[in-house]
């Protein structure tokens, strides 16, 4: 989903729900922020990718297996 609140109308993409340890979700953070361009973070179990990738991240994490479900919009 992509959010923009706090975020001084910043929009971040954000990924939860993952069946992944932390230092997985690490890996993937680190995948996700080169393959889109951008910074990105871990936040209480989920993942936050600075700007709207959310098509790109679909398709990323869809062929990694997982299956993908998109909220907002």
């Amino acid at each position: 989903s992509r959010e923009t609140k706090g975020r001084k109308g910043k929009g971040v993409t954000l990924i939860s729900g993952l069946p992944l340890d932390a230092e997985a979700l690490e890996q993937l953070v680190k995948r996700l922020k080169k393959s889109c361009g951008s910074g990105g973070t871990v936040k209480e179990g989920r993942v936050e990718i600075q700007g709207d990738h959310r098509d790109a991240i679909v398709a990323i994490l869809q062929a990694d297996g997982f299956t993908v479900k998109r909220a907002g919009g």
